[in-house]
């Protein structure tokens, strides 16, 4: 059984995913910062600072006016934290917009590198089946006439 485990993670779509899923955590804290350091920043001062993540409705319980989600959640009361999930939303919609650029700049370099596809080469038709060959042979024969 060692030997079969072994063998299992010896093989390269193992190892490949490996490496991928750790590339990938350490592109999320990239992308994520990038989200929370440069574009949200930016996008705050279009909408005029606005942040819904404090935003919520309390369901039952008793929370001060006015009081932050992080104070409300340590009264123990029930909160419906509609703005948290609206700013996670919001966070999700940007950082797939720029996963998506960059993918796609990525495969725009990877083409550029690659060079122009090489025309293919067009095949010859097909030879006739022999009726028409003979039919054709025939028409030419009358016309010569």
């Amino acid at each position: 059984m060692l030997k079969e485990f072994r063998n299992f993670i010896a093989r390269g779509n193992v190892m490949d995913m490996a490496v991928g899923i750790i590339v990938g955590a350490a592109f999320t804290a990239i992308v994520s910062s990038l989200v929370a350091d440069l574009i949200n920043p930016i996008i705050g001062l279009f909408t005029g600072g606005i942040d819904f993540t404090n935003n919520y409705a309390v369901l039952s319980g008793d929370v001060a006016e006015g009081a932050s989600l992080e104070a409300a959640r340590e009264t123990g009361a029930s909160i419906f934290a509609y703005g948290s999930f609206i700013m996670a939303v919001i966070n999700f919609l940007i950082i797939a917009f720029v996963v998506f650029m960059l993918v796609r700049m990525v495969n725009k370099i990877k083409e550029a590198a690659e060079g122009p596809a090489e025309p293919t080469p067009e095949a010859a038709a097909p030879p006739p089946p022999p009726e028409v060959a003979l039919l054709t042979e025939i028409r030419d024969a009358l016309k010569a006439r």
